[in-house]
């Protein structure tokens, strides 16, 4: 008895062993997607330019790196903090696992990082440091897009007002602290379609914007089969939990009886900011960047219909928002 009692005390050892030895591993020697690439983005204002247009109305760079004003409707960017990250996500305020600050991408932070560094970070999920980048940032998306694109919003980032703001550092609850380490991975760019093939540049875009992020449902991270595009994601906002709607050509709860015109209409409804309609406490609020894609060209826009058109339609109905 003595002897079975130390062979599983030995075993027990051995496991406790095994386990800090494979999170060591984890922790010090992962996320390696390889060394940032030998790259130096020209600074032209054609980059700048289209970089800005990324940034604010596609890829929504800023409307998570700055600040938002959330008495309005759909949080419209306070355009002095452009850049200066500090939004807080964690759990009393976004059912986070963890507490985690939006960071600084301003020149005041990243004077110090090469463009490879910064390429790295946008489309692999490793930081300068080497640590991992929790998909917060849909960092996976952006890697399946044209390097160009990648460059063009790395010369608009270097062009940012540099804003002096410094935020503690990031926290991730156990275990989700360790397997962040294994997220990052190596890129698989891809080439953005001619505008005129509707079809895949709709796709282009949609994987641009990271649509299916947001309106897909998960669990612990990972999106359920089936229900991809289908909405239902929670997130806690304003005193209430605002679900992402179905974007699936279901007939019945999603956007099957929509119109091309009818989409276009509805984004470009958030075009002008001055029209922001004020939120009270407890009201109806959405985490939809609805005032940048409002942005996108009509051709664009109807290129993304048009994609979602081609998905299978999934009956799921959403109840938009309700009060806690």
């Amino acid at each position: 008895m003595k002897k079975v009692i130390k062979i599983v005390a030995y075993l027990a050892i051995a496991i406790v062993v095994i386990i800090i030895g494979g999170a060591a591993y984890v922790t010090f020697a992962l996320p390696n997607v390889g060394d940032p690439e030998n790259i130096k983005v020209d600074i032209t204002p054609q980059r700048i330019s289209h970089g800005k247009y990324l940034a604010y109305n596609v890829l929504a760079c800023v409307d998570c790196h700055s600040k938002r004003d959330w008495t309005k409707l759909g949080g419209p960017i306070d355009t002095t903090t452009l850049g200066g990250g500090g939004e807080l996500f964690d759990q009393a305020g976004a059912g986070f696992p963890g507490e985690v600050y939006v960071p600084n991408i301003t020149p005041y932070k990243l004077v110090n990082w090469t463009d490879g560094e910064l390429f790295r970070a946008i489309v692999t999920g490793q930081r300068k440091n080497g640590n991992a980048i929790f998909p917060l940032m849909p960092w996976p998306y952006y890697s399946k897009l044209d390097r160009e694109d990648i460059y063009d919003v790395i010369a608009y980032i270097r062009s940012l007002k540099p804003i002096k703001a410094d935020y503690p550092q990031s926290k991730l609850d156990f275990p989700l602290n360790i397997i962040v380490h294994t997220m990052p991975k190596k890129a698989e760019l891809g080439t953005k379609p001619d505008v005129k093939d509707t079809l895949k540049f709709g796709a282009y875009m949609v994987q641009s914007s990271a649509c299916m992020e947001c309106h897909s449902q998960d669990d612990k991270g990972t999106l359920l089969p089936g229900l991809e595009f289908a909405g239902g994601r929670p997130f806690k906002i304003n005193g209430g939990t605002v679900k992402s709607a179905n974007i699936t050509p279901d007939m019945a709860t999603g956007i099957g009886g929509w119109t091309k015109e009818m989409f276009i209409a509805k984004f470009k409804s958030f075009s002008d900011r001055k029209n922001a309609v004020s939120v009270k406490p407890g009201g109806f609020q959405t985490v939809m960047p609805w005032w940048g894609y409002g942005g996108m060209s009509e051709n664009e826009l109807g290129a993304i219909y048009t994609y979602l058109r081609t998905l299978k339609p999934v009956k799921n109905s959403v109840v938009k928002f309700a009060s806690n």
